[in-house]
């Protein structure tokens, strides 16, 4: 699809059913990506995309923008919002949210996501995403965010669970919450397995049953990335670093959320201590082996079905 085609409000809410797994858009990758023989891949479920930071395109013109336009010529992109602070503090959205709009109506993503968490207090902006109490309050807050984010784009947006450090008290857990928020919102939930395998371990959730808990249809993308052992703690404290491979175990969480959930599109994130674009796209060609895995399963399900009949 070229930049000026515009993806229908249907299109936006059901790429899961065309995209296959993703990449982080790195600059340093751009001679890479524009090398590559482009593959007849309309219509298929294996379709490679890529996602960047909304907010490093906040600029008027220039090379940056250029190097997005010349990608998007050839693959669907999704705009990953880090900077919304959905959750507390609304009075700065309107601009940020007209720049977020600007983008949107020229690059039309397939996908458009931001963080379930808070990042602005009293004007001041804080370059973290730092998780909300789960309290009602803290809900009704992050569905207000929602709106009025959702209404200045004129689009549904996916929203992400966070890592989390510690354990604090709630009044509801983490699934309840998301849900909750989408159902008054109208959004969908963008699923990082690497975030809720942190948080499993720093917290002592359980991550299976924490998948359990969130509907198949509100789930429109899901994240995978790597992660450190604190420097200090080690493997006491987890850290969403986004600077290594993706360890085993957040592959298994993988494969059950497909389980779960069906196909979605998988996304690799890496933002840094960035690789050869190659080792990259090995690790691409793993998510989406998870993802034909799945969808050979499910096929083989339906048929069996079918002759029971």
């Amino acid at each position: 699809m070229k930049v000026n085609e515009t993806p229908t409000s249907q299109q936006s809410l059901t790429a899961e059913t065309y995209l296959g797994a993703g990449l982080g858009l790195k600059a340093e990758h751009l001679d890479d990506i524009l090398a590559m023989p482009m593959a007849e891949e309309t219509g298929t479920s294996n379709r490679l995309w890529f996602e960047v930071h909304t907010e490093n395109y906040f600029v008027a013109g220039g090379p940056r923008l250029n190097y997005l336009r010349s990608i998007r010529e050839n693959y669907d992109l999704s705009f990953h919002g880090v900077g919304g602070s959905l959750g507390y503090d609304h009075q700065s959205m309107p601009e940020h949210i007209k720049q977020v709009k600007a983008l949107i109506d020229e690059f039309q993503p397939a996908l458009v996501s931001e963080h379930a968490v808070w990042s602005r207090s009293g004007g001041a902006y804080f370059a973290d995403l730092m998780p909300l109490p789960r309290t009602q309050d803290a809900l009704q807050s992050l569905v207000e965010g929602i709106d009025r984010y959702q209404s200045g784009i004129g689009r549904r947006i996916l929203i992400e669970n966070p890592s989390n450090y510690l354990d604090f008290t709630s009044e509801m857990d983490e699934p309840q919450f998301l849900v909750e928020a989408a159902h008054r919102s109208g959004c969908g939930l963008l699923i990082d397995i690497n975030n809720l395998y942190i948080s499993s371990k720093n917290t002592g959730i359980d991550a299976e049953k924490y998948l359990s808990q969130i509907p198949a249809d509100l789930v429109g993308e899901i994240h995978m990335a790597g992660h450190d052992p604190d420097p200090e703690l080690g493997q006491a404290l987890l850290i969403d670093s986004h600077a290594a491979d993706i360890e085993t175990p957040v592959w298994d969480l993988l494969a059950y959320a497909l389980s779960l959930f069906g196909h979605k599109p998988v996304l690799i994130e890496r933002d840094a201590n960035i690789p050869p674009f190659a080792e990259l796209m090995n690790e691409r060609a793993t998510a989406q082996g998870y993802l034909d895995q799945y969808r050979s399963h499910a096929t083989l399900s339906n048929a069996f079905q079918k002759e029971a009949r």
